[in-house]
């Protein structure tokens, strides 16, 4: 059976832990951050966990993990 490929574009966004929960970079931080508080910016700076319900849907994406 041929190797299954991985979407390029949900390799870039999301990664795998340890323990198989979906890890993404939180969204808002690219630019108008002067509007943004501090606090909330400091709040961006850490990636998120995905919800359990949507991560199956990018784990399809992402067979190697």
């Amino acid at each position: 059976m041929p190797k299954m490929k991985t979407r390029r574009a949900a390799a870039k966004r999301y990664s795998l832990t340890g323990s198989g929960k979906v890890r993404y970079k939180k969204q808002g931080l690219r630019h108008i951050l002067t509007k943004k508080s501090s606090k909330r910016k400091r709040a961006l700076r850490h990636g998120g966990i995905l919800s359990p319900t949507e991560a199956p849907r990018v784990k399809r994406l992402l067979p190697y993990g």
